[in-house]
């Protein structure tokens, strides 16, 4: 294995994570934004104002997308198993 092999591995790995954890981030962005301009508006200063509706809305997300999640990790590590014979020439 050489060290190209290695840094294509390592950013599929990246690409894969991000990929995978974007629309749970994205829903906690928007989430904490939207709680943000209301507590601006509103001039509520509770830190503990965003933890709830973070936590719904991420839960939410991985309920909807869970198994899209799952599938993307599952074909990145079946490949990964497929490709070690590859990997150890």
């Amino acid at each position: 294995m050489n060290s190209g092999t290695v840094i294509t591995i390592a950013r599929d790995a990246v690409y894969t994570i991000i990929i995978t954890a974007a629309p749970a981030l994205l829903v906690s962005l928007v989430i904490g934004l939207i709680i943000s301009v209301f507590q601006t508006v509103t001039s509520i200063q509770e830190q503990t104002l965003t933890f709830v509706p973070k936590i719904l809305g991420i839960f939410i997300t991985i309920m909807l997308l869970g198994h899209w999640m799952l599938n993307n990790i599952v074909t990145y590590m079946t490949a990964l198993w497929n490709d070690i014979p590859l990997y150890i020439r």
